[in-house]
């Protein structure tokens, strides 16, 4: 059965994965682009045995306008 409690390590990695998704939040509004979802879901062990711990940011769906202005964003990015 697995714990409620975490540990200092898996709140560290809430925290890494908390302020990526922020970062990359400021990033996108300041290209113009806001994704209508993004929250941090995790992988412990009683979801994943045989994986590492970690924090995941999920970004959710968007429109298909969203998702071209994404493309463009990454693409001029890319194109540096």
């Amino acid at each position: 059965m697995a714990t409620q409690r975490r540990s200092a390590d898996e709140n560290a990695k809430l925290r890494e994965a908390t302020q990526a998704r922020d970062a990359l939040a400021a990033a996108l509004l300041r290209a113009g682009i806001q994704l209508p979802a993004m929250d941090v879901r995790t992988v412990w062990e009683d979801e994943a045995e045989d994986k590492a711990h970690y924090g995941l940011v999920h970004l959710g769906v968007c429109s298909a306008p969203v998702a071209h202005a994404l493309a463009t964003v990454i693409a001029k990015g890319a194109d540096r």
